[in-house]
């Protein structure tokens, strides 16, 4: 027997919880977690519903694995990019395209998760899916403030508005690129890394020019509904 053969406990052990997480976010993901039963997952994962248990306590605890599984690489990039102080326009760039890539990557767990959201989540899943979620979007929070006290992003934008728009813009691309990769102005619906670039590009540098930045809005014809306008 070569060594190459020989599976140490830890290693199997390994591979065991590897096919388990890939059996239970399959069938989550096809039937939802209520339908998805241990036994079926066990089934797919080929191992028995005792060693489910003996690595899991619960199908919630089963069900907080998956989700950390499937974000596992957003959560290793965030982790980077708290580790180094590189420049944060940089890293959100990289964040953008990981993160689309992750929900691209696991699409049929994301339409699960969307539609549980959007509908009446039980409470328990609903904490975990706030746990697990928001430990990352915490982090990416924090990177932004550390932008704004560099002085590379400013201080006074609410850097969990820029973390919302980060992260809904590609959750928009998920849902609905299907949609407007049929009208003929757009040109980024089958190229991910092109539309994070452009929405990253958007909103660190906005869409004014410099010199209409520079140039002071005259009351008439801006957006800003003037005062008569709020006495009418």
């Amino acid at each position: 027997m070569t060594p190459e053969t020989i599976s140490s406990p830890a290693r199997t052990g390994s591979d065991t919880i590897a096919r388990i997480l890939a059996a239970a976010e399959a069938l989550f993901a096809e039937h939802g977690f209520d339908a998805a039963s241990m036994s079926a997952i066990a089934e797919r994962a080929g191992v028995s519903k005792a060693n489910i248990f003996h690595h899991f306590s619960s199908k919630n605890a089963l069900y907080r694995a998956v989700l950390r599984h499937a974000i596992r690489e957003v959560t290793r990039q965030l982790k980077h990019m708290s580790s180094h102080s590189g420049a944060v326009s940089a890293d959100l760039a990289q964040f953008a395209r990981g993160h689309l890539s992750s929900i691209l990557e696991h699409d049929q767990f994301a339409r699960l998760m969307l539609r549980e959201i959007l509908s009446d989540m039980p409470q328990e899943r609903l904490k975990i899916a706030q746990q697990v979620f928001g430990e990352n979007f915490s982090e990416l929070v924090t990177i932004l403030r550390r932008g704004q006290e560099s002085g590379e992003l400013r201080a006074d934008v609410d850097p969990a508005m820029v973390a919302i728009m980060l992260v809904g813009a590609d959750v928009f691309f998920f849902q609905a690129n299907k949609v407007f990769r049929h009208f003929p102005e757009v040109n980024f619906a089958d190229d991910p890394a092109l539309y994070s670039h452009q929405a990253v590009d958007i909103l660190l540098r906005g869409i004014l020019t410099p010199a209409a930045v520079k140039t002071p809005t005259r009351a008439g014809n801006s957006g800003t509904p003037s005062s008569a306008q709020h006495k009418e």
